[in-house]
């Protein structure tokens, strides 16, 4: 039977568990304050170029920017532009980033399986990550063509690497003692692959993911800028508003491919937490 005493003193002891967590101070305001303060910087800029240069559409005003990416009534056709563009940079990123993950982990798994692999087939994942995107444009144009495959290809070279090196960190990191313990029970290549290295490799590929994500953003404005034919995305139209001094209009297209690179990320570390964030702390 429970006695008072034994009552009080578990009281006391939830009352100071409750004491000693530790509370998460809410950070929330700290990136609005900053905001503010860079929005408020900016309108000093704008009303110098404005006032001082006369040369208001190098740095227009925040509301003007807004203004653009919500409706310009000055630009009526501007706003479907952006957005149309949005949607294919989208779908040329997302496309190059899943073909990025196929190749990268494959490749990082055919090299994790002897050392004379990794010595054979990692110099040239460097190779890929260090050859500039600019000195082959003209061969995947003549190639490929310059509609969708050619950005493609260009996101897949942007992305890939992140994926093949973080892969292969996260398969040659497995425990020691686990991979011995496989080894005596008779577990195959296979067996091991599939229930001890990809399991442990997770963060790693998630962080190289995650990684990859913003890349291939990255690599699908790119792309678009040096294959100017076809459906036009951001690239294309952030040339465009650049060359016809659309101030605004120019500005409203970076942040929306700021935002694109921004979402992406924070899109694919959610799926790292849910995925890993049970066992591993992944932020």
């Amino acid at each position: 039977m429970v006695t008072l005493q034994e009552v009080t003193q578990a009281r006391v002891a939830r009352v100071a568990v409750r004491r000693t967590k530790k509370r998460t101070p809410a950070t929330w305001w700290q990136p609005v304050v900053v905001l503010a303060l860079l929005v408020g910087v900016w309108w000093l800029v704008a009303a110098y170029y404005d006032k001082s240069k006369g040369l208001a559409f190098l740095v227009p005003y925040p509301h003007l920017v807004l203004q653009a990416l919500v409706d310009d009534p000055t630009q009526p056709t501007f706003n479907q532009e952006l957005w149309q563009a949005l949607g294919r940079s989208t779908t040329v990123a997302l496309t190059g980033l899943a073909i990025a993950i196929v190749l990268g982990v494959a490749w990082a798994v055919v090299m994790s399986q002897a050392r004379w692999l990794e010595r054979s087939l990692y110099p040239y994942a460097v190779v890929l990550q260090c050859v500039p995107i600019l000195a082959l444009v003209p061969l995947i144009g003549a190639l490929f063509g310059y509609g969708f495959p050619s950005r493609v290809i260009v996101t897949v070279m942007i992305a890939l690497f992140p994926m093949v090196s973080n892969t292969l960190f996260g398969l040659q990191s497995t425990d020691k003692g686990q991979r011995e313990l496989f080894q005596l029970q008779g577990a195959g290549r296979g067996t091991r692959l599939a229930k001890l290295q990809l399991p442990a490799a997770l963060p790693s590929i998630f962080v190289g993911l995650r990684t990859s994500a913003g890349l291939s953003v990255i690599g699908a404005i790119v792309g678009d800028q040096f294959f100017q034919r076809g459906n036009p995305g951001l690239g294309v139209l952030i040339q465009v508003t650049a060359s016809r001094l659309m101030g605004p209009e120019l500005y409203a297209t970076i942040i929306v491919a700021s935002l694109l690179g921004v979402v992406v990320f924070l899109l694919f570390g959610l799926l790292g937490r849910l995925a890993v964030g049970r066992w591993y702390d992944f932020s």
